[in-house]
Formats: C-alpha cells, sequence, structure tokens
C-alpha cells in the first residue's frame, strides 16, 4: 500500500517552495496574503451559469398589521 507524502513534500501552491508546517499549505505568510487576496477579489470561481436578475427571487418581507 502507497503512503500519502508528508504534508512538506508538496510544494507551495502560490510559489513552488517547500511548505512550512506553521503556514500549511503555504511556504510563508507572504504566501497565505496572496492567496486571500484572490479569493477576496474573486480570482477563484466555480464554473457555471449566468443568474439574471429576474431569476432571484425577492427576499421574504415581513406582514403589514
Amino acid at each position: 500500500m502507497s503512503e500519502a507524502p508528508a504534508p512538506a513534500a508538496k510544494p507551495c501552491p502560490i510559489c513552488g517552495k517547500p511548505r512550512e508546517a506553521k503556514y500549511l499549505p503555504f511556504c510563508s505568510r507572504r504566501c497565505q496574503d496572496i492567496d486571500l487576496g484572490r479569493w477576496l477579489k474573486g480570482s477563484y470561481v466555480i464554473p457555471g451559469q449566468p443568474v439574471e436578475a429576474d431569476d432571484e427571487e425577492a427576499p421574504p418581507t415581513a406582514p403589514r398589521e
């Protein structure tokens, strides 16, 4: 049975340097911040059908008295 490689064996997904246990899965705080910035900018998206404004349901409203 083959074992999965240790976390340190995989490179940092941002720069390719060896990972540091303190910053897993990254090698440094800098690479963590780069990844966070990409998430906040919307660089990471899941492909799908665009949603049109008419297709969205209106939020529920409280009944009037």
